[in-house]
């Protein structure tokens, strides 16, 4: 199993987009280092947010694959899940979506137990949905179902929810949701729900 593990002192951003972020009217999501990122369908968003968090100066570790025993490994107080399925990533791994949905329920489940805050991103925009994929793959749509009901905060590039997939679930479960507009507000972002 590989780790991508990084550490990064806090970088003081000179500034910050804040209207490129949008919450749910009267809550201001909340959580704290350190973080375990893995993903949910093995597409490229624990990647992105490596360089990401690596700018934000939170601890964190990336294990793609993450266990339960993984979380239970560190004292981890935020778990990101990201949502969206690569079949590339997931034969390149030898598992399947089932296996996928699987193990990430059961991470959840057990963050949720622990009172580690679980976030659900979805940072790669429409081109992880449905719509950017071969006619019959839902994987994507699996990934989201599986993950952004169950989160405790959503955090959400704008463009990926032009259908309001992630504001109907936000609404209908009460979950604090976090918008951006553009990958370089993804900083700014992070830095409101972690600083």
């Amino acid at each position: 199993m590989k780790h991508i593990i990084r550490s990064a002192g806090i970088i003081v951003l000179a500034a910050v987009l804040s209207s490129a972020v949008t919450a749910q009217p009267g809550q201001s999501p909340k959580a704290s280092p350190p973080i375990l990122v893995t993903s949910c369908g093995q597409s490229e968003g624990p990647s992105s947010l490596n360089t990401i968090l690596k700018r934000v100066g939170v601890v964190y570790d990336i294990v793609p694959l993450a266990t339960v025993s993984d979380l239970k490994a560190k004292p981890y107080k935020s778990l990101i899940v990201t949502m969206g399925a690569s079949l590339k990533g997931m034969g390149a791994a030898g598992i399947s979506i089932d296996d996928e949905l699987k193990r990430t329920a059961e991470l959840i489940d057990a963050a949720r137990k622990a009172k580690i805050t679980v976030i659900g991103a979805h940072i790669e925009g429409m081109k992880r949905r449905a719509q950017g994929a071969e006619v019959g793959d839902t994987t994507d749509e699996q990934s989201i179902d599986t993950v952004a009901p169950n989160a405790d905060i959503l955090f959400v590039k704008k463009e990926g929810n032009s259908d309001n997939r992630f504001t109907i679930i936000a609404q209908a479960k009460k979950i604090p949701m976090v918008e951006f507009e553009k990958n370089m507000d993804m900083v700014g972002a992070l830095e409101k729900i972690f600083k």
